[in-house]
């Protein structure tokens, strides 16, 4: 088991979510992106066909994403359903409600108190410091009634930390991640269901592959 925990998270933990708060507040200069536009959640959209599988397959209704950045993929009908209609991402995933959490984000930065049918993580668990991943992992377990869902990225982010860090500071293999979430659902056997999705670039393409327990 990890030494640190949410009580006590390393100081690059620490510092790391400091950095991320100012990202927040005032956008990311390297890429000259406004702050309603650093990391306002649209990373999920690769993702919803997967988990709105994971969605069904637990016959989930409530969603926690866990690091849902400023939460706008839930503001307006995104996902194209064909005929030119959209749908919000509640009714795609036939879920009655999706709760954010994300400690960097102050309006979702209260870490949540219930458990919900299935949590979701995309594009944050890889921007956490190697030594506090173990327990980030156990906590979105814990969260977790029925099923769990995360993709990370084995590859360097194109966003720039305000201390001059790229944003993905946690780049290992997939197999170290796999062992990681494998770990994690032993100890938390109410979860039937769980799925990952690593990203690798490999001869120049990007290539993911589905990890399932």
């Amino acid at each position: 088991m990890s030494e640190y925990s949410r009580k006590n998270p390393s100081a690059r933990y620490v510092e790391l979510l400091e950095n991320y708060k100012q990202l927040h507040k005032d956008g990311e200069k390297v890429m000259g992106l406004a702050a309603e536009n650093t990391f306002p959640g649209f990373s999920v959209f690769p993702q919803v066909e997967r988990i709105k599988r994971l969605c069904e397959l637990s016959d989930a209704d409530e969603i926690l994403d866990y690091g849902a950045g400023k939460g706008k993929q839930y503001d307006m009908p995104m996902v194209d359903i064909g005929g030119g209609e959209k749908e919000l991402l509640v009714d795609y995933w036939d879920v009655m409600t999706v709760h954010c959490f994300d400690p960097a984000y102050e309006p979702f930065s209260e870490l949540p108190s219930d458990k919900f049918d299935a949590v979701i993580s995309t594009d944050m668990l890889e921007h956490c410091p190697e030594e506090d991943v173990e327990w980030v992992v156990d906590e979105i377990f814990s969260f977790a009634k029925k099923a769990v869902f995360a993709n990370v990225a084995c590859y360097p982010a194109k966003k720039v930390l305000p201390n001059g860090e790229n944003a993905h500071c946690t780049i290992k293999p997939p197999e170290w991640w796999v062992e990681k979430f494998t770990r994690s659902a032993q100890r938390n056997p109410a979860v039937k269901n769980w799925m990952l999705v690593v990203a690798e670039v490999v001869d120049g393409k990007m290539h993911e592959t589905v990890y399932e327990g």
